[in-house]
């Protein structure tokens, strides 16, 4: 049976993350520079995104760029801005095209000016696109998001704009970089790697995860659609009996 078909289309995740992970080690095993790997895997970026869009998922939000990727060699990170304008000058047509809207979390100011210029262009026109919302998680972290939001938080109790007795989950949401997005309900990261590396550990809370040994530039949408039916098998109980359910 044709996996596609065996996805229910009314319990797909509201919320799919994915860490895209491989690249580089794809283009050590091909004997090629770690920078044709990233190439390869923009690829698969328009695969997963198209794919996701035409499943119906609400939600995609891919981990393109941490806080610590910053500390990888000069020229990786420069092949990677620069793959990162060229991508976002082509892809726009892709997500015009889709309905798709274009959104970016993480400290943005820390990107090249050029890269911000570009992003801010794609965001802005596709910001009425209504079928899917794509994230891209760029210089991100989440321990430093969830500083940022205490310390926003904080400042407000300071002022008197929020009592401390007020300060609850939706408050601290609120003050998330994904503060217009659902929580994460699926999880995916690629190259058989069992870690989140600091990726949506606020928003993660309740998501279930998927593992694959695939490397990101040889992921499908086979792939993609396995996650998904591993996803639609599983019971979320979200804290609850089965009996509850």
């Amino acid at each position: 049976m044709e996996l596609k078909s065996q996805i229910n289309i009314k319990t797909l995740p509201k919320h799919l993350a994915i860490i895209m992970d491989g690249n580089g080690r794809w283009a050590k095993k091909q004997g090629l520079l770690r920078t044709l790997g990233h190439e390869k895997g923009t690829k698969s970026v328009r695969v997963v995104v198209e794919t996701c869009a035409r499943l119906g998922i609400e939600n995609l939000t891919l981990y393109a760029f941490s806080t610590e990727n910053w500390n990888r060699p000069k020229f990786e990170v420069d092949t990677l801005m620069k793959l990162l304008i060229s991508s976002l000058k082509k892809e726009l047509k892709t997500l015009k095209d889709n309905d798709i809207r274009l959104n970016a979390i993480g400290n943005l100011t820390n990107l090249p000016a050029k890269v911000q210029q570009e992003l801010e262009e794609v965001i802005s026109k596709t910001a009425e696109n209504k079928r899917m919302t794509l994230t891209l998680a760029l210089s991100y972290g989440s321990r430093d998001e969830i500083v940022k939001a205490v310390k926003k938080i904080s400042d407000k109790v300071k002022n008197n704009i929020i009592s401390i007795e007020a300060i609850d989950d939706t408050i601290i949401n609120q003050h998330l970089y994904t503060h217009n997005l659902p929580d994460v309900d699926l999880v995916i990261r690629t190259s058989g790697e069992h870690r989140i590396s600091n990726f949506l550990l606020w928003q993660i809370a309740y998501a279930e995860f998927y593992f694959t040994d695939v490397l990101w530039p040889d992921f499908d949408e086979n792939n993609l659609y396995e996650a998904i039916i591993s996803y639609q098998n599983r019971e979320r109980r979200f804290g609850k009996t089965s009996e509850q359910l």
